[in-house]
């Protein structure tokens, strides 16, 4: 009898699992960077999620030694900086060539445009949208 229930149970778990389809995973954080030595993902990588509105340094081995810097695909964006966070940028072109998203291709190798040597630290912030 004690075996019929347990089985009855598992049944009926399984039944209800497959009655409410897939089960949910939990969202995973926003802010996830992969970070790399060499181009598309090759060598030396580094995987984090970083805080949003907050200068990060690069990780130790990859300030001016990055290639890879591609963002998840979130609804997020990433600004690489030369220099430090603690540094002020002195630069009269400026310190940042622009937002790197999940959809930006030069993620893939920033040695595309001269910036694997270059970046030292970087900052990030959700996406947003305005209304005149």
């Amino acid at each position: 009898m004690q075996l019929f229930t347990t089985i009855t149970s598992l049944v009926a778990a399984a039944t209800c699992v497959s009655a409410r389809g897939i089960p949910t995973l939990p969202k995973r954080d926003v802010g996830g960077v992969l970070i790399c030595s060499g181009a598309n993902a090759t060598g030396a990588c580094h995987y984090e999620v970083y805080s949003m509105q907050d200068c990060h340094n690069m990780p130790d081995g990859f300030s001016a030694a990055t290639k890879t810097f591609a963002p998840d695909g979130d609804a997020f964006y990433c600004w690489p900086k030369i220099g430090t966070c603690n540094q002020t940028c002195t630069s009269p072109t400026g310190c940042t060539f622009g937002g790197v998203s999940f959809y930006n291709p030069v993620k893939w190798d920033l040695s595309s445009i001269q910036w694997d040597t270059r970046i030292q630290s970087f900052e990030c912030a959700l996406n947003s949208t305005s209304s005149a």
